[in-house]
């Protein structure tokens, strides 16, 4: 029983080998049978030498304990174990194995007939190239020997005709039988000619050989030229095969015309379709094909490209117009090769680059952001600095697009710009949208941060958003953009300070505060009451207008100067250039007046009028029995309005010099500007002037005297401040001369009535003096030390020659731009000639 279960465990060990086996065989399939019988023979007859040998051991182990058992049974022999187990265990294997070789005979075979095939494919496809070869070759043969034919019968013809002409025949005689037999003949032979060359070009037209028919047509046309004239419809049979003739060429035509239009044509076919054309008589077709074809191309790689326009909103223009332009400067360059230098196909070609040009515009204009996103203006200066540019460089191959792209874009430009100004209009005019956190990252770099100590900062934020909105908008320029539509950026840039100064004039105290409080319409979100705020607004628009602005805008204008693709014949020159920047200047100084001048004039109506409404400043106290603290033989003083202006015009310098330290130019500015003012106001009050010319009013030489000295003492605290103002030493001078002829008119005598001017001069130098140490509290020397530690300028100033009002040029001007002096430079470095 034991052998018995040892054998059964052999047996399947063989079966899983078996299954082993037959898996390594399909894989192996270069094993031959008698190397697979050997393997496997081999292999079993080491398991069962090993069965063998396990079962003998173990029969004798179960005799030896069978000893022990007075039962014995008897022992399996090791014949019909193999007979039972071994045989059938080989009989399986044989019969897998030749299964296996049969499969891979048949394989083998099928190969072989795959491969035998294969060749004899090979060997048929090079024996129908050479039929191909020989079947042309004989084409050509009996085409030449077709020409020679008829040549000779041509030529027999000939000589018969000049034979029978030779002998004296008419055409009425009749002709000889054999020579109408060989005419006959002849016109038959030609007329087979002509069958088989139209039966052969029908072979070239369907096998779409387009060379060799061409030069089939040529060659036909050679040797009957009838087929190029207008035809003989005298004779029917030449007509008629003209009419085939034109047949199968407007058929070669169609075929050369399909192959142009093909979707996909390489450029060298769509070359040799062209000058097929060409040498088929048909160049203005050929060259509109040309142009069909590229415009095409371009509609095909513009429709790929369109999508992705809203990923890249800001430089697709410059994408799209590499594809636009180098298309046009392809089509031209070919144009010039295929066509040659002729002025009707370059006519034609700058047409189409021109409609293609409006095409490239109208797709920009279609697929760019909205002109009131931020990307809008960057991505119409890309499309201008892209557009140019490529158009530039077509400018060598004949194409001048320049000037239609800038008409074309204007309207595109001027959209984009009004919208982005418009929106930067919104932005600085509503305080909800300033961005805190940038202004505060911004605020400790920028020099606005000087005024940032004010009890309420949002001037200080807005004229920060100011100007990081105008560095945003220039940002977005390219140099192209600058240069053609500089100027109106220019425009737009002082319109936007215009409109700030505006904002800014609200915050100034003016008539509306006390008149008409009700009806403001829009909600002031700053007032500036005191003079160290009004000064710091004031400062704070200055700094703007005289250095960020300007520093801005240079920048970028600079830029565009520098710029190497600009090298065309489109630049404008320096000087325009500077033009446009000093009208600009001239633009933004008019703005900032205003709003100076807004300051100055509630200023001076604030010191000229009380609260109540009466005028501190009048003519009565230049009338008889007024002024009677005036002492002329000592030192006279100023009337009293005059002596509280030098005082309040000593206190603002105070207050400006520590609202605006480091800031001289615009202090000099303002004191001289309110100056002037109170001069101008003087000069134009009817009713100071009124008081004068009433002939019950009685007037004095002491009213004429102290009136002149007020005006030379007004001058003098300019210059003695150090602000010296040619318009204010012009209005004191119109003044005296009014109040002389006013005087003089209600007989008092100037001339004897008047000291010299130099008296005068004196005189309010001394005055001044005599004021500040009045001010001090006390002695001269202690003035002559405060007078320097305050106005830094004023002892070099007191130490110069007298002025007087009649030499008007040893002055210099800090306003006379302002009141139109023409003489005067706007911009000076020299804060001793800046104008107001």
């Amino acid at each position: 029983m034991v052998v018995k279960g040892e054998a059964q465990k052999v047996g399947m060990e063989n079966t899983v080998d078996m299954e082993m086996i037959g898996r390594a065989l399909l894989v192996v399939e270069d094993i031959t049978e008698e190397e697979m019988l050997i393997s496997i023979t081999e292999y079993f007859k080491r398991k069962g030498g090993a069965l063998q040998e396990n079962t003998f051991r173990r029969g004798m182990e179960s005799s030896e304990e069978d000893d022990d058992f007075p039962s014995i049974e008897s022992i399996t022999p090791q014949s019909k174990i193999d007979s039972l187990y071994q045989s059938n265990t080989e009989k399986g294997i044989r019969k897998v194995c030749c299964e296996l070789l049969d499969l891979k005979d048949a394989v083998e075979n099928l190969c072989g007939d795959m491969q035998t095939k294969y060749l004899a494919f090979l060997r048929m496809s090079e024996e129908v190239v050479e039929m191909e070869h020989e079947l042309v070759e004989l084409r050509k043969h009996i085409s030449a020997q077709g020409i020679l034919v008829q040549d000779l019968m041509t030529g027999v013809c000939r000589e018969l005709e000049g034979w029978n002409s030779a002998n004296g025949n008419t055409g009425d005689c009749q002709q000889d039988p054999q020579v109408d037999e060989l005419q006959s003949s002849l016109l038959s032979d030609a007329d087979n000619r002509k069958a088989i060359f139209l039966e052969n070009f029908d072979v070239l037209l369907a096998e779409h050989k387009v060379e060799e028919a061409i030069e089939a047509l040529e060659a036909e046309e050679k040797s009957c030229p009838e087929l190029k004239g207008p035809g003989d419809t005298s004779s029917m049979e030449l007509s008629s095969y003209r009419s085939e003739f034109l047949k199968r060429r407007s058929t070669l035509e169609d075929q050369l015309i399909e192959i142009t239009e093909q979707p996909v044509v390489s450029i060298l076919e769509l070359k040799k379709a062209l000058s097929a054309l060409i040498k088929l008589g048909k160049g203005p077709l050929a060259h509109q094909l040309l142009l069909k074809s590229y415009g095409s191309c371009l509609q095909k790689s513009i429709e790929l490209f369109l999508p992705s326009c809203s990923v890249y909103p800001k430089t697709f223009p410059a994408t799209l117009s590499r594809l636009v332009f180098s298309i046009i400067s392809v089509t031209t360059k070919e144009s010039g090769l295929i066509f040659g230098d002729n002025p009707v196909y370059n006519n034609r070609v700058v047409q189409w680059a021109e409609w293609e040009t409006d095409y490239f515009v109208r797709l920009v204009k279609e697929n760019a952001p909205s002109s009131e996103t931020v990307f809008a203006l960057g991505a119409a200066s890309s499309c201008v600095q892209a557009s140019l540019t490529y158009s530039s460089m077509l400018e060598s191959q004949g194409l001048k697009l320049s000037k239609l792209l800038l008409v074309l874009l204007l309207p595109y430009i001027e959209e984009v710009l009004e919208m982005n100004f418009r929106w930067a209009r919104r932005a600085i005019l509503d305080v909800t949208e300033i961005d805190e956190s940038l202004l505060l990252s911004t605020r400790s770099m920028s020099p606005l941060s000087a005024f940032a100590t004010l009890s309420d900062s949002v001037l200080v934020d807005r004229g920060m958003k100011f100007m990081d909105i105008i560095e945003d908008i220039l940002a977005q320029l390219t140099p192209m953009a600058v240069l053609h539509f500089g100027a109106n950026i220019l425009t737009r840039i002082s319109q936007l300070f215009d409109k700030y100064m505006d904002m800014l004039i609200k915050s100034l105290p003016g008539p509306s505060d006390d008149d008409n409080l009700t009806e403001l319409k829009e909600v002031i979100h700053f007032r500036a009451e005191t003079d160290s705020e009004q000064l710091a607004l004031l400062g704070l628009a200055f700094i703007i207008l005289d250095e960020l602005l300007p520093l801005a805008v240079i920048k970028v204008w600079s830029l565009k100067n520098e710029s190497k693709e600009l090298e065309s014949e489109n630049i404008v020159p320096n000087t325009s250039i500077t033009a446009e920047l000093k009208e600009w200047k001239r633009s933004l100084q008019h703005s900032f007046d205003k709003l100076r001048d807004h300051f100055c004039r509630q200023y001076v109506l604030t010191f000229i009028y009380s609260r109540q409404g009466k005028t501190r400043l009048n003519a009565l106290i230049y009338l008889s029995g007024e002024g009677a603290d005036l002492y002329w033989g000592s030192d006279p003083l100023p009337s009293l309005p005059f002596q509280a202006l030098f005082a309040k015009l000593q206190q603002l310098a105070t207050v400006a010099g520590d609202v605006l330290l480091g800031k001289e130019k615009i202090q000099k500015i303002l004191l001289a500007r309110l100056t002037e003012t109170v001069m101008m106001w003087l000069s134009e009050e009817q009713e100071f002037w009124d008081v004068f010319e009433d002939e019950s009013v009685p007037l004095s030489p002491l009213g004429l005297q102290q009136l002149i000295f007020d005006m030379h003492f007004t001058v003098e605290i300019a210059h003695f401040a150090g602000y010296p103002s040619r318009n204010v030493h012009q209005i004191a001078s119109a003044i005296i001369a009014r109040a002389i002829r006013t005087f003089s008119a209600r007989g008092i005598d100037p001339q004897s009535a008047l000291p010299e001017d130099e008296w005068f001069v004196e005189t309010a130098k001394t005055a001044i003096n005599k004021l500040l140490l009045g001010m001090s509290g006390s002695d001269t020397s202690e003035i002559d030390e405060d007078h320097s530690i305050i106005h830094d300028e004023i002892v070099s100033d007191s130490d110069e020659t007298a002025s007087s009002l009649s030499s008007i040029e040893s002055f210099k001007s800090f306003a006379s731009a302002n009141m139109g002096d023409p003489d005067s430079p706007v911009y000076s470095t020299n804060p001793e000639v800046e104008e107001l």
